[in-house]
């Protein structure tokens, strides 16, 4: 109907939510034009509204925030993937250990420049950098993502030697080597859920399109991705 349905998400599902729209579509779905953008901006075009957006995916909180303010339909949330905080170094170059929080903390002050990424993984690691006290010593050597620019391009062109983002943001990214996810201690993990904007004619399709999305038969893709489905007991 008229272009089909539209939505809008955070950089981080950008891949794997192309990857499942199309086989929705493939599968007899409606066509499913998806905007990637910041995460924040995607919540503040979401809750000013005028936009005709049906569907909106992000972090669950930013969904549960964006309930709470009515901008999204009491109650349709749709938990869809987890996605995990990996650390990767420039490609070639040594891999520090990372099986412990006390291993990852020796490697962040080893390192003479640290990348970060502006969204829920970076937020996570700033609260953990400021738990072990090490905030202030590491101020001039941390570096936040700018806008156009992933941690793994930062890690990829050397401006940081250690960098921490979800892992289905690096796995594409060329020039860099993941070293492997952070260990259970201090595991940064953010499920990405989805939900049917307030106001949306196309209610009932978004429902069937996020049945489909959380559904076994998209598991495939996530993994693909870099993503773990929900909930998160895999089968091979």
């Amino acid at each position: 109907m008229n272009g089909g349905l539209k939505g809008i998400s955070s950089m981080a599902t950008r891949r794997v939510l192309a990857e499942l729209a199309a086989d929705w579509q493939a599968r007899g779905g409606e066509l499913v034009a998806i905007e990637s953008v910041g995460g924040v901006d995607a919540a503040r075009r979401v809750q000013a509204g005028g936009e005709g957006f049906d569907v909106v995916f992000l972090a669950s909180g930013a969904v549960d925030a964006l309930e709470a303010a009515g901008s999204v339909a009491a109650g349709s949330r749709v938990d869809l993937m987890l996605s995990g905080t990996a650390v990767a170094v420039p490609a070639g170059s040594a891999r520090p250990a990372i099986d412990s929080e006390d291993a990852v903390r020796a490697a962040v002050l080893a390192a003479p420049a640290v990348g970060f990424s502006t969204g829920p993984s970076g937020v996570a690691m700033q609260t953990l950098f400021e738990r072990w006290g090490v905030a202030g010593e590491m101020k001039s050597r941390l570096v936040q993502a700018r806008p156009g620019v992933s941690v793994g391009m930062l890690v990829a062109s050397g401006e940081v030697a250690l960098g921490f983002q979800q892992l289905s943001e690096l796995i594409h990214v060329e020039g860099i080597d993941i070293v492997g996810p952070l260990p259970p201690a201090i595991a940064i993990d953010t499920v990405f859920s989805a939900a049917v904007v307030a106001g949306s004619p196309r209610a009932a399709t978004v429902r069937q399109l996020l049945a489909f999305m959380a559904s076994p038969q998209a598991a495939g893709a996530k993994r693909r991705q870099g993503m773990r489905p929900l909930p998160c007991k895999e089968t091979p």
